[in-house]
């Protein structure tokens, strides 16, 4: 896989929520931590996507921001 993304994080996908359009997708990338995506039902098809599949959680982002209490 090459990709201009700097931020590729390995993991597994450990839950999906499919509906109508969308899937939500959450990866787990080390034990106790979840990235959670909505991606089109199509593209969760397309890459065959399953509880327990190796994916990587892809950030492109032009801002990240960081907020306290």
């Amino acid at each position: 896989m090459e990709i201009s993304a700097r931020n590729a994080l390995k993991g597994s996908v450990k839950a999906m929520v499919p509906g109508v359009v969308n899937t939500e997708v959450t990866v787990e990338v080390a034990p106790g931590v979840e990235i959670t995506a909505v991606i089109t039902k199509a593209s969760a098809e397309k890459l065959g996507l399953m509880e327990g599949k190796a994916v990587y959680a892809v950030i492109k982002s032009s801002d990240v921001m960081i907020a306290t209490d």
